[in-house]
């Protein structure tokens, strides 16, 4: 357990080193006009702040920066929830006062102005992503060699695709591998499609279909959603703004996860959790381990169907960045309660 002198001196310095991107020396949190401890004081509290994990001390010389450690006993003890500003507000009631006619106009709005607000990179996943279903799948024979897809959603959306159907493969044993698909894949989301495919169906198939290894390719096709275009992003160049980022190669890491439409989608799954918080090495994925994470669900009905999401440095100013997250989910559950008329 920390005093409570620990306590607002890591508090102090998490807040300085927010602002300033710079480590935090002692002398400059004595100056502060709340603090009344002389540097002497604060030093061996840093020190001991230090051995417990909570700050870093960079350079010999230098001052110290917040830990993952630190961040998250900030995020989770310290943290003061404050009301947003005014300007803040003002921006978010004049977004959604816009008339918008299409759900995805509206993800896209609420991702650019996410990203503008904190200077971030804001992530957001529209409800089709989860609740877009497959009602019946049909594969026509144009010629002996390619055939016509047609899938129908339960949205009522049809997508019809071009297969090259492979050499040698009779039109009944397709016919098989259309009626699997339509048994095993009824009501199932888009974004389950591939893991059910190779976790499920590929067994199904070697029992039943003849050349089944060879159909597995098309089949694959078929059923390849276009997931890059159901997750929207903005402000992905924010990155290149922050002082944590001005190595390429850890930027470039993290813009290679951002065009990796199934990762995200995996890692976005909305949950009944509210606000999420993950800190620096508590996300999975290596490239954003030294990033924090804040992602917040919007639901219809108390049920989850996307999700809002801000990418940044683990100095990061949570508890605005919080704030604006749950304003912007009851929103977005407004907007969607309005849309689908429940």
């Amino acid at each position: 357990m920390l005093t409570e002198r620990q306590r607002m001196i890591l508090s102090a310095i998490i807040d300085d080193y927010v602002r300033s991107a710079e480590p935090i020396g002692s002398r400059s949190i004595s100056k502060r006009g709340n603090v009344g401890f002389s540097p002497a004081t604060i030093r061996n509290e840093m020190s001991d702040l230090e051995e417990m994990g909570y700050l870093e001390q960079p350079h010999t010389s230098a001052g110290r920066i917040p830990s993952h450690k630190g961040y998250r006993y900030y995020v989770d003890h310290l943290l003061q929830h404050g009301s947003l500003q005014t300007q803040d507000l003002d921006s978010m009631k004049g977004a959604f006062a816009e008339r918008i006619q299409e759900m995805e106009g509206v993800i896209q709005h609420v991702a650019g102005m996410l990203s503008s607000l904190t200077n971030y990179t804001s992530i957001v996943l529209g409800p089709e992503v989860f609740s877009t279903t497959l009602k019946h799948i049909q594969i026509i024979p144009i010629s002996e060699t390619t055939a016509v897809a047609i899938l129908v959603m339960n949205t009522g959306h049809v997508e019809n695709k071009t297969v090259t159907i492979p050499e040698g493969i009779p039109m009944s044993e397709i016919e098989k591998v259309v009626n699997i698909l339509n048994t095993r894949l009824k009501n199932v989301p888009l974004v389950q499609f591939k893991s059910k495919l190779y976790n499920e169906i590929s067994n199904e198939l070697s029992k039943y279909v003849n050349g089944y290894q060879e159909l597995l390719g098309m089949v694959e096709s078929v059923l390849q959603s276009d997931e890059k275009d159901r997750v929207f992003l903005s402000g992905m160049t924010n990155m290149l703004t922050q002082p944590e980022f001005k190595d390429v190669e850890k930027v470039k890491s993290i813009f290679d996860l951002l065009e990796e439409a199934p990762t995200l989608i995996k890692l976005f799954t909305p949950s009944n959790e509210g606000i999420e918080i993950k800190i620096g090495a508590e996300n999975s994925i290596e490239a954003i381990s030294n990033c924090s994470l804040i992602t917040a669900s919007y639901s219809i009905g108390g049920t989850p169907l996307g999700t809002i999401g801000i990418l940044g440095p683990t100095r990061m100013e949570y508890g605005r960045v919080i704030g604006l997250m749950e304003h912007l989910s009851k929103h977005m559950e407004l907007v969607l309660g309005r849309w689908y008329g429940k």
